[in-house]
Parts: structure tokens; sequence; C-alpha cells
């Protein structure tokens, strides 16, 4: 049996919110949702999620500093940064900051699970360890 996939979506938008929910289970992924940073800190600590598929622009925290607080706190955690507003600067950011994974709104459902098993490969690597 294959082993369940739990994931975290951080939106703002309630309506895409269930959406990206709704696609990702029909996908087999085991997913939970999150209004906002803070909310998606709570579930974080709660619950042994392996991905986390976050807006990039939200209220109170941003999806850059979700991002890194989260992987501070579980560097294993596969994050996916979404945005519709897509540039490269914003794209170098969140990659800089360890996101595995990016995808701009709008995007087709096989883009965003196809950019999610490529962050959990990328996030299961053992991180490069620097030459002193």
């Amino acid at each position: 049996m294959k082993e369940e996939t739990k994931v975290l979506v951080v939106d703002d938008e309630e309506m895409l919110r269930n959406l990206l929910a709704r696609i990702l289970e029909r996908e087999g992924y085991s997913v939970s949702t999150a209004s906002g940073g803070r909310q998606a800190l709570a579930c974080l600590e709660k619950s042994d999620f392996q991905v986390m598929v976050s807006d990039v622009k939200m209220p109170e925290i941003s999806g850059f500093e979700l991002l890194k607080e989260a992987k501070q706190k579980f560097p294993r955690l596969a994050v996916v940064m979404m945005t519709a507003f897509g540039d490269e600067n914003t794209v170098e950011q969140a990659l800089g900051l360890g996101a595995d994974g990016y995808v701009a709104k709008p995007f087709k459902s096989n883009e965003l699970t196809s950019e999610i098993a490529r962050a959990r490969q990328k996030a299961a690597r053992p991180a490069a360890k620097k030459n002193p």
C-alpha cells in the first residue's frame, strides 16, 4: 500500500483553498487547509505534514514569512509556493528562502501535482554539507 502523503494547503481565498483540496484529494493526498500563516503554523505543529502548498500574498503573515518559519522548524517539509504575482524576483526570493517548488496562478492541476512530486524529492535529499 502506498504511503499517505499529508498536504497542507494555505491560501486566504476560501474558494481556491477548497478547490485545491478537492483536486489533491482526488489525486490520493490527505489534505488539510489553513486560511493564513498563523493557522498554518498551528497545523504544522499538530500534525506531520510532508508537503505545504502556500500562496505568497496573504494578510498578517506573508507566504515568504510562513515559508521561512516553516523551513526553520520543519526542514524536511516540502514547500511549494504559488502566486498570481509571478515574476522572476518572486521566484528567486521563494527559492532563496527554501521553497522546494513554485507554481504561478493560474495553473493546471497536473502542474501542481507534478511540482508537489518534485518538491517532495528535493526536500527528501539530505542537505549538502559545507566544507569548513
